[in-house]
């Protein structure tokens, strides 16, 4: 099973795109850590304020790659420099 989430965040702290890239650099780095995921950011590359992540998992079961990805947005959703406004989930 494959899981796809695509997210939108709006970067509160960041005034320039030096440091929004330096927010999801640190951010992104210790998702791909952490957790048995691929995370990249894949829109709004030059909006300061914007930025659409994607996460994938492959698991043997649709439980363990929806319990995988949630705990990866619990983790996203943890830092205050930011706040996520859009989710949409695939399954394939």
């Amino acid at each position: 099973m494959i899981g796809f989430v695509e997210l939108e965040f709006r970067i509160y702290e960041a005034h320039s795109l030096k440091e929004k890239r330096a927010v999801l650099q640190r951010t992104l780095t210790r998702l791909r850590q952490r957790f048995n995921i691929s995370a990249a950011e894949t829109g709004h590359q030059d909006v300061w304020q914007l930025s659409n992540i994607s996460l994938v998992t492959v698991s043997p079961s649709r439980q363990v790659a929806e319990r995988e990805l949630d705990r990866a947005l619990h983790f996203l959703d943890s830092f205050p420099e930011w706040e996520r406004v859009h989710t949409r989930f695939e399954w394939l």
